[in-house]
């Protein structure tokens, strides 16, 4: 009885529009109240959830990524692509799905992604004659690539949950990011081509792209150290993401010049207000997820769905299917909390690689930002805009389409994931 009143209560707090973080608590709490529990217990389990030296890279990250973004590096990085590639058809937009490449490297969030690239390449690429929603969809769809190429936040908590090694986690997102990237830039190059938007009127020299590159340097450098350190092992996530913040704050205020103190100070509050309702979402989804394991929760399911099936092809399509919906209504982080622990013993058991289901997961979600009703980064764009999302939602099919196949590879085939944590940790 009182798993059924937890599960009514999370669901009906969500429904009149209660934070999921408040959700996730208000729902065990109640649990607690109706067991007889005792409330210390509550609060060693929402401590207990944050007291993990990886979460640490959640501000980190989210700080470097802002710092970047009001410190001048976004905009060279968006530079230095447009020098690139700018003179293909439809070129800026292609520049723009770089540039989320590039900036993925730093910031781990997608919603970072849309709302500083989108706020420079949104009315640039209006101002060039690009349609109003093809730029939005660029912009939305692009942005996903934030939590997959590492370093990532969804990946950060996914690895924190089960225990899984967060730095295989950021190597085996890589050359999926670079699948998604390369893909969305085939699917602009053919829109750009049949709708002729427009291109650079000439190809830039190698003299005007190494000037755009020397500027650029810092911003590319920092992503370089970020994705170096890591891979070698010579720092850990949390340790990159602290590296990364004082890069960001020397670049930004000595090579750039773009930073001020007052700035700095109006970046450091607002990231602090971000990364401090991820937190408060982590603790109580811990204690949420301890109330599903004394009931058995995770195992309930689990045999549930090998009861019906043990055709991996079928299960992992079922899953994929399950995500994808709850990822229309439900934000990245609060979804993976609650669902990968709870799922992945059940890929575990028909063979699935755990670091493989994590990407897969995170994919999942996160194609989930740019779809409605929820649709942040698709919200973020489209007010940017100010286009209705029956329009940008129209607009960023195609290259939904192209994330759906990218998930699909995911999904049943391995290396894909696999093989270069395989090359690089040897396993």
């Amino acid at each position: 009885m009182s798993v059924a009143i937890l599960f009514a209560s999370f669901l009906g707090f969500l429904f009149v529009g209660v934070p999921v973080a408040y959700c996730l608590g208000l729902s065990s709490l109640l649990y607690f109240l109706l067991e007889n529990m005792p409330l210390v217990t509550f609060a060693q389990r929402f401590f207990s959830g944050l007291d993990g030296f990886t979460l640490l890279c959640i501000p980190g990250f989210m700080l470097a990524g802002n710092l970047m973004n009001t410190g001048g590096i976004t905009y060279q990085i968006v530079r230095f692509c447009d020098k690139c590639i700018g003179h293909i058809r439809g070129g800026l937009g292609l520049a723009n799905i770089g540039a989320s490449m590039i900036f993925a490297g730093v910031s781990g969030t997608a919603a970072a992604d849309a709302a500083s690239l989108g706020g420079i390449l949104i009315p640039a690429m209006v101002e060039d004659g690009y349609d109003p929603d093809y730029s939005v969809a660029v912009t939305a769809a692009s942005s996903c690539v934030g939590p997959i190429i590492p370093p990532s936040v969804p990946m950060i908590m996914a690895g924190t949950l089960t225990g899984i090694s967060v730095s295989k986690m950021f190597v085996a997102g890589i050359i999926p990011g670079i699948l998604m990237g390369l893909g969305m830039m085939a699917v602009a190059w053919v829109i750009s081509a049949k709708r002729n938007y427009p291109k650079n009127e000439k190809k830039a020299s190698f003299r005007e792209i190494m000037s755009s590159g020397r500027e650029a340097f810092w911003a590319l450098l920092m992503m370089f150290i970020i994705l170096a350190g890591i891979l070698t092992g010579i720092v850990t996530p949390t340790e990159a993401s602290v590296i990364a913040v004082v890069y960001a704050l020397f670049v930004g205020f000595f090579i750039y010049r773009e930073l001020t103190i007052l700035s700095a100070l109006r970046v450091i509050r607002d990231s602090m207000v971000g990364a401090a309702g991820i937190m408060v979402l982590v603790g109580f989804a811990n204690v949420f997820a301890y109330v599903l394991t004394k009931e058995q929760i995770p195992t309930m399911i689990a045999n549930g769905i090998l009861s019906m099936t043990q055709n991996k092809i079928i299960i992992l399509l079922v899953i994929n299917i399950f995500l994808l919906f709850v990822g229309c209504f439900m934000e990245t982080i609060a979804a993976l909390t609650i669902l990968f622990p709870v799922l992945l013993p059940v890929v575990v058991s028909i063979g699935v690689d755990p670091i493989q289901f994590g990407v897969m997961c995170v994919l999942n979600l996160v194609i989930g930002l740019t779809t409605p009703p929820v649709g942040v980064c698709l919200f973020i764009t489209s007010s940017i805009a100010k286009i209705s999302i029956a329009r940008a939602t129209k607009a960023v099919m195609p290259f939904l389409i192209c994330n759906f196949i990218v998930l699909l590879l995911v999904t049943y085939c391995p290396p894909v994931t696999t093989w270069l944590v395989r090359v690089l940790y040897g396993m």
